[in-house]
């Protein structure tokens, strides 16, 4: 017997207003999620968890086809979390999307939680292990390849990357044979907030123009502000109507949201272990966080 096809909420190529303030409301949530589990005793990777909260609510909320009620449901569109240092961002993403309780969020990194700092299986909705970069890519082909080869099944993947992880020579072996196996049911996201651990992606190795070399290794290539949920669900639809891989590259702002800290290599790991530092993080977070420009680069009032 065939199993019925779920279908996500009903979207149009963008989503209407009141569809975005449902999105917005679940992006703060997931902010506030965020500076929870880094008020915790091992603190946690505030700033590449921000700066992915809209990639992950748009995809989430709007675009994946998936059920948190059978989370291994075998026409799931697929996640992986490449960079799995942004652990935080999935697992708040997860507790608002009803994969796990709002309330397990307080039991990040205790002894015994399965909200480790990176990705953790024994989670619903978490599909790999990650942590180690430059593998997600190749993980999603096998996922995306596993997925056509069951028909007509609608399912999709996707990734998420950051731009430091670009410079693994893994990521583009990897992208070469997305592209040899024509999978367009695949949609890699680059999250580009412009650092990684030991500073501005630049000055440890440029990797710009980032949408120049998917475009490069033959992707379609869409480039949006990855703040901006209308234009991230944009994105998302248009990938799925488009021959061949997708490369969605997203301007972000590292820590986004978060006062001083935002567009600031500071943030990578932040521990919140005083009830100061948490009250001066939740009192910065305002609508009024920098933005990326054009060029990537955060502005700041």
């Amino acid at each position: 017997m065939t199993e019925p096809e779920r279908r996500p909420e009903p979207t149009g190529p963008e989503p209407a207003r009141p569809e975005l303030a449902r999105l917005e409301a679940r992006a703060r949530a997931v902010r506030e999620h965020i500076v929870d589990m880094c008020s915790g005793p091992e603190g946690g990777h505030l700033g590449g968890s921000m700066s992915a909260v809209e990639i992950l609510v748009a995809l989430f909320f709007h675009t994946m086809n998936i059920d948190a009620g059978d989370p291994e449901w075998k026409q799931r569109d697929v996640f992986v979390l490449s960079k799995g240092h942004a652990a935080m961002a999935l697992y708040a993403t997860l507790a608002e999307r009803g994969f796990i309780a709002r309330e397990e969020i307080a039991t990040f990194c205790r002894p015994g939680s399965r909200l480790a700092t990176h990705g953790n299986v024994a989670v619903p909705g978490v599909e790999f292990a990650t942590g180690s970069l430059g593998h997600g890519l190749a993980l999603a082909n096998g996922t995306a390849w596993a997925q056509r080869q069951a028909g007509d099944s609608p399912a999709r993947t996707f990734v998420l990357l950051g731009d430091g992880e670009l410079q693994e020579g893994t990521v583009w072996e990897a992208a070469q044979v997305s592209r040899a196996l024509a999978a367009d049911n695949l949609v890699a996201v680059v999250d580009v907030n412009n650092f990684q651990q030991t500073g501005a992606v630049r000055e440890v190795s440029d990797g710009a123009p980032v949408a120049d070399r998917w475009a490069g290794f033959g992707w379609h290539t869409v480039e949006v502000d990855g703040h901006d949920l209308a234009a991230l669900c944009s994105a998302f639809d248009e990938a799925a109507r488009v021959n061949g891989p997708t490369a969605v590259v997203c301007r972000t702002v590292k820590a986004k949201g978060v006062g001083a800290l935002a567009g600031r290599a500071s943030s990578h790991f932040v521990l919140l272990d005083t009830e100061r530092k948490r009250a001066r993080v939740r009192a910065s977070m305002a609508p009024a966080a920098p933005r990326a420009t054009a060029k990537g680069e955060p502005e700041h009032a």
